[in-house]
């Protein structure tokens, strides 16, 4: 992307998904990636050195997604490419740059659906027991853990929740989620009480408006708390992803099993649809089929 104006129309739509949407690091650096192989593609199919995004029609995307095919890429990755595509052409579209998305015409491929991994309540418990609360840091550590499985909360919100957003006397967070969408989460007493001695036991670290920070007083960001969360789960599970979205997954799950109303669920996750959260109940549906197989006698 070495073409001046081309590559502003493409940081304007980063800086949009960074500050207007709120998405991740990680999920805008897959866009911008994504978005270059794109105009890589263009350069070497068609000979272009400078790209009219407003001539660009379905036919170009699909030839793309093709040759993505045959560079052996997975429908997974062929769809969030496609993805990316969408939300770009939808950009210049709403700004005017071009007429039309010619992206919203081009069929995403076919995925099936992959329930969400969880962790069992068990688990749970004896990983909540790991950390050495008789230093900070596993102070730290175990009001994260605390919060993730007691409320929900993706990694950003997380990473990006300031002092000033917890309610301790209300047992509430107030978070920034996906498309900047403020809501309020509530957590239960086993979060309050980790958060409270966490709280009490960094008095004297640097002044940070952060609720988690390091050693020496800076925000804790993603890496390292993904790296934290994954500690811990290795230590009492043996699924294969250990990322904190597993905790959320599990806060959803165990809530549903537990027999919350699925639209309660809808909010505290901060769910655009919720068909997304129905996801939760091919879980609990799963759950409830193998507990009728080993109980009922004519199963």
């Amino acid at each position: 992307m070495n073409d001046g104006s081309r590559y502003g129309e493409v940081r304007r739509f980063l800086s949009f998904l960074s500050h207007e949407r709120n998405y991740s690091a990680h999920t805008v650096t897959a866009y911008e990636t994504d978005i270059a192989q794109f105009h890589d593609f263009l350069e070497k199919r068609f000979g272009l050195t400078e790209i009219d995004y407003g001539a660009i029609d379905r036919g170009a995307i699909r030839e793309y997604l093709g040759a993505c095919y045959n560079e052996g890429l997975t429908k997974k990755s062929v769809a969030r490419k496609l993805a990316a595509l969408r939300s770009f052409f939808k950009f210049l579209a709403r700004n005017g740059s071009i007429d039309a998305n010619p992206a919203s015409a081009v069929a995403s491929p076919r995925l099936p659906k992959k329930l969400p991994t969880f962790i069992e309540e068990e688990s749970i418990s004896q990983m909540m027991e790991l950390p050495d609360r008789t230093t900070l840091e596993g102070l730290r550590d175990r009001a994260i853990l605390e919060l993730f499985y007691g409320s929900g909360l993706r990694l950003s919100e997380l990473v990006n929740a300031d002092i000033g957003n917890l309610d301790m006397s209300a047992g509430t967070i107030k978070v920034l989620g996906k498309g900047r969408k403020q809501r309020i989460v509530p957590f239960g007493g086993s979060a309050k009480k980790a958060l409270a001695e966490y709280m009490r036991a960094r008095v004297g670290v640097n002044g940070s408006s952060a609720v988690f920070v390091t050693p020496k007083g800076n925000r804790l960001y993603s890496r390292g708390v993904y790296r934290i969360v994954n500690t811990y789960i290795a230590r009492v599970s043996e699924i294969e992803k250990k990322s904190p979205h597993v905790l959320r997954h599990s806060f959803a799950t165990h809530m549903l099993n537990h027999g919350a109303d699925l639209r309660a669920v809808k909010e505290l996750l901060g769910h655009e649809s919720l068909a997304t959260t129905q996801l939760y109940t091919h879980v609990t549906l799963d759950r409830l089929k193998e507990v009728y197989r080993q109980a009922h006698p004519k199963a």
